[in-house]
């Protein structure tokens, strides 16, 4: 598994934090940037993260900016881009489970280190269940698409 990292400058600190941790645990990741915590747009690394999902060169995305929203907003604009926007554990691992998310976005000034480490692990250990849940994926992926639902 390969998980591509991004940042704006606000979530600089978080993605760093991120990096080491998979650095320490030795999970192959790229980092798309930012590298540094001058001013760089949320939207510029979203696009360019997402576009590695998209074309398969990495399986998911861990994005963060100061929210996680702004973040989260840009990269579900990417096709085939299914990004949450998670403060707490039970998001993060039921968005896996029946979201099939392929994108986590976090808020450097919302949560802690430790608890982006936390959301990082149950995200990207969690599977997809299907099932029942295929149904709604197929859906999003329908609007996606165009396609009305209704």
């Amino acid at each position: 598994m390969t998980i591509v990292l991004g940042s704006d400058h606000a979530g600089f600190p978080l993605k760093e934090a991120v990096r080491a941790h998979f650095e320490e645990k030795g999970i192959d990741y790229i980092d798309v940037g930012c590298y540094s915590p001058e001013r760089f747009d949320y939207a510029v690394s979203a696009q360019i993260a997402c576009d590695k999902v998209s074309a398969g060169e990495a399986d998911m995305a861990i994005l963060c900016c100061g929210t996680g929203v702004g973040i989260s907003m840009a990269a579900n604009k990417v096709k085939g881009i299914r990004a949450c926007c998670c403060s707490d554990y039970f998001s993060a691992k039921y968005t896996r489970l029946h979201n099939d998310a392929n994108c986590l976005c976090m808020g450097a000034r919302v949560i802690g280190e430790g608890t982006a480490i936390e959301l990082v692990d149950v995200f990207i250990n969690t599977k997809f269940e299907g099932g029942r849940h295929q149904t709604r994926i197929d859906q999003i992926m329908a609007i996606e698409n165009g396609e009305k639902l209704y």
